[in-house]
């Protein structure tokens, strides 16, 4: 994925960092923006691996601080409920006047209930996604806060919350107490997703069927079977970041998976990695999909790894190829399994290599073409997937030009 760094003001004039995670080749279909948990930050795993998922099918997601986290100006302990929601506001207006309004609203915890109460105050906001929300965001805070009664009664104290310290004022958990979230939900009239774990011991299940009980059609339920609050597992928050998008794409207007017309004079592949880890995105043509390395290798074993593209690109190729030929010839080919792994030998082990020292790299292949064929027409088949362009392209010399960019990439 791309991605630019970022700051816009809040109605009080103070930075808020944000960070725009844009697919790859930059043209995203819809925008989208993420509200994260209470007390969190717009670098919680749950929300990169979710808006990474999202990018990857093609929508672009703004992830910010609230005001006094993270990267963000301001004093934590002057915030309010309230606040969260100006905050998304402005984050909306941001995208408005700097790239494109919003579409999709997205939001973790309390943040989920944040973006459901913001909603109607988005006009261009198609459709609402909320993981982990509570039903009733003053109950949220009773469970997050142990000291609820002390900040009420002096009016404002410390939490110690995931082994940080926040100042909390009473407004808060008095703003909290005001929110209307039942009227909010059954008056929302946009699509809303609900992602909820029975495994979830911050807030319970019970939250999510409250929700989606209250709200109208259309609407949807997802269970993130063992997920814990925070989307810990990477897992989860990819799984989330998929299901939203798929469900989503109908609201926001996303160009279905058909086929288009493609300039196979620039055929040009564009990949990216980012500043951590091995996960690379991948844009071939209008084809989206990821690289990484195993774990075992320090990735994250997202996507296959180079190598398992090289020879999958080889194996496909081999397969088109027998399978062209075979409707050429009307033969009874039901199906062609291909089977390929590729390893290092030395080069004394082959015989037919030009190389014969050091190692080198083969390529096991083994065709296994179905149907009522002939011992003969298995053997030509044999020697028609010997035939493939790729299969041509590995076993000659290859030019490969390797330059810079004219300007390095800006974001």
């Amino acid at each position: 994925m791309s991605f630019k760094k970022l700051d816009f003001p809040n109605r009080q004039g103070q930075k808020l960092s944000a960070r725009l995670e844009l697919p790859v080749d930059e043209k995203p279909q819809a925008y989208s923006i993420f509200a994260h948990c209470f007390t969190c930050s717009k670098n919680l795993k749950a929300v990169v691996h979710t808006s990474r998922a999202l990018t990857m099918r093609g929508i672009a997601v703004l992830r910010f601080d609230f005001t006094g986290l993270g990267e963000s100006e301001g004093e934590f302990a002057q915030t309010t409920f309230a606040t969260n929601v100006t905050d998304i506001v402005d984050a909306a207006d941001y995208l408005k006047e700097n790239f494109e309004s919003p579409k999709l609203l997205i939001g973790h915890s309390l943040g989920g209930a944040a973006v459901i109460q913001t909603a109607k105050l988005i006009p261009s906001c198609k459709a609402v996604a909320a993981i982990a929300a509570p039903a009733d965001p003053s109950d949220l805070g009773r469970m997050l806060i142990s000291s609820d009664e002390e900040i009420r009664t002096r009016g404002e104290g410390e939490v110690n919350i995931a082994g940080r310290a926040f100042r909390i004022k009473k407004e808060f958990l008095e703003e909290l107490d005001k929110v209307k979230m039942e009227d909010t939900i059954r008056n929302l009239n946009l699509p809303l997703l609900v992602l909820h774990s029975s495994a979830d011991r911050v807030v319970s299940i019970r939250n999510a069927e409250k929700i989606f009980s209250t709200a109208r059609h259309p609407k949807g339920f997802v269970s993130m079977d063992g997920a814990d609050h925070l989307l810990t597992d990477g897992k989860h928050g990819r799984y989330a970041g998929k299901v939203i998008a798929a469900w989503a794409g109908e609201f926001l207007g996303l160009e279905q998976e058909s086929p288009k017309e493609v300039d196979l004079n620039d055929n040009r592949v564009r990949v990216k990695i980012g500043k951590t880890g091995y996960q690379t995105e991948i844009i071939a043509n209008r084809h989206r999909l990821l690289a990484d390395e195993p774990i075992p290798a320090g990735g994250s074993d997202t996507g296959p790894s180079p190598y398992d593209y090289l020879v999958a690109a080889l194996g496909a190729c081999t397969s088109m190829t027998v399978r062209m030929y075979a409707d050429r010839k009307k033969w009874p080919v039901e199906e062609v399994i291909v089977r390929l792994k590729h390893s290092k030998i030395h080069a004394e082990d082959c015989r037919d290599c030009e190389t014969k020292e050091g190692r080198l790299d083969r390529i096991d292949l083994v065709i296994d073409p179905s149907g009522p064929l002939t011992e003969e027409q298995r053997q030509k088949l044999l020697e028609i997937a010997g035939k493939c362009p790729v299969h041509r392209t590995l076993k000659s010399e290859i030019d490969i030009k390797s330059e810079l960019a004219a300007s390095p990439s800006k974001g």
